[in-house]
């Protein structure tokens, strides 16, 4: 096997990469020793034996670490402790042959994990989920439903039914095809300004292999992946889950209650899961500003998923891979008027519910200017900083999202 340069791996480099990471899990242990964790580590050496009970019992005692209080006061060595004990549980699970549960053990290191034990993680999924390449995956009539599922709403009559008060009846968004780096900064980044960009991802193996849904059981299926049950994060009712992407994707197809509406929203999906992450690419638009990209996030999800009125602080460059969805967009000027929540957490989500608006109490939004669209498949929409926008998904959708901080503020000249 060669590196990068073409030029062999010595035995010594090799002796030196597993001196290294012996070393690093040597120091982790020493800090949660500090930390009072001496039954974890003693665990965790049982686990090294080849003990599984041992093994579940030190990533059950960094669990409790990880949920003792607010996540960002939690040591950050626990969560390289979690990722350390997901992984012996993977090792041991896969060595008695139930694969999926050390997949499981896998993604909750990647997801809960810190990291230290990142690459450990990635190469432990590849070898474990290269065995199940030659699996079949049973079709059940979920082809037929996916595709029936992505074109849903083509009537834009249809879709206006749904929407919220005033829908499309004001300015559009601006559509440009294909633009230039050059033209998107001097005419719409400058000017914190949206449009929509088409023809310019059309090239993305996503495009197509993301419609099929036997691809995505394939190279996905077994993943543990974290959703959004309910309407939006607002309501009461609205929880978080664990569950597989195959048990996601049965519920896409199958949704027909929206108190179990389930949404894959903002997850770092494509730094778990190669294989997806090798399906799109990074937009040369999200350098503009001589910044860098933040965020790479997946928001997949059924027909009727919401996200409500906020803001966010990077630029977004958000990619409508699969489906279409429709977005309504405030300029930041308009934030008094859009009355935002006082709780800290909360402070960049509107109390205004656009689905059902209350006038009585919220009588600046009735009249307020706002700009809309119904973004297609293959489009992609810039969403300044602070620029306040609502969407929802008009058929099975899977977008795409960028966010990126530019050196300089756009306002203040790039």
């Amino acid at each position: 096997m060669g590196g990068e340069s073409g030029a062999p791996i010595t035995e010594a480099a090799k002796t030196a990469a597993v001196e290294s990471d012996e070393e690093r899990r040597a120091a982790l242990l020493r800090r949660i020793t500090e930390e009072g964790g001496f039954a974890f580590v003693s665990s965790v050496e049982k686990a090294a034996g080849g003990d599984l009970r041992a093994a579940e019992a030190a990533r059950e005692m960094a669990w409790e670490q990880l949920h003792s209080g607010p996540w960002h006061e939690v040591v950050p060595a626990w969560r390289d402790a979690y990722a350390m004990a997901c992984l012996h549980v993977a090792e041991l699970r896969a060595g008695a042959g139930d694969r999926r549960e050390a997949l499981r053990a896998l993604d909750m290191g990647l997801i809960m994990g810190g990291p230290l034990l990142r690459r450990d993680l990635d190469e432990a999924v590849h070898r474990i989920a290269a065995c199940a390449e030659d699996e079949v995956v049973a079709d059940d009539g979920c082809a037929d439903k996916w595709r029936e599922g992505i074109s849903n709403n083509g009537d834009l009559a249809e879709a206006l039914r749904i929407l919220p008060f005033k829908s499309l009846s004001s300015r559009k968004v601006e559509k440009q095809p294909s633009l230039s780096l050059e033209t998107f900064i001097c005419d719409y980044f400058l000017h914190d300004s949206p449009v929509i960009i088409s023809g310019c991802i059309d090239h993305w193996p996503a495009r197509t292999k993301w419609k099929d849904v036997a691809y995505l059981q394939r190279v996905a299926g077994d993943r543990t992946v974290p959703v959004e049950v309910g309407k939006n994060y607002l309501c009461s009712e609205w929880k978080q889950e664990l569950i597989s992407f195959s048990q996601f994707l049965e519920r896409v197809h199958s949704n027909n209650c929206p108190s179990n509406l389930t949404y894959l929203a903002q997850h770092p999906l494509f730094d778990q899961i190669q294989e997806l992450r090798d399906d799109i690419m990074i937009p040369d638009y999200c350098f503009a500003g001589g910044g860098e990209l933040r965020s790479l996030n997946a928001w997949f999800g059924p027909l009727g998923t919401v996200t409500p009125l906020h803001q966010d602080p990077h630029h977004n460059l958000f990619a409508q891979v699969i489906g279409r969805k429709y977005i309504r967009l405030y300029p930041a000027s308009a934030s008094e008027s859009l009355y935002p929540h006082t709780e800290s957490m909360l402070s960049n989500s509107s109390q205004v519910d656009l689905d059902n608006i209350d006038f009585t109490e919220f009588p600046k939004v009735e009249n307020l200017e706002f700009i809309d669209c119904v973004l297609d498949e293959g489009e992609m929409l810039y969403i300044p900083p602070k620029w306040w926008h609502y969407v929802r998904s008009l058929s099975t959708s899977f977008s795409v999202s960028f966010w990126w901080s530019a050196a300089a503020n756009p306002s203040e000249g790039a």
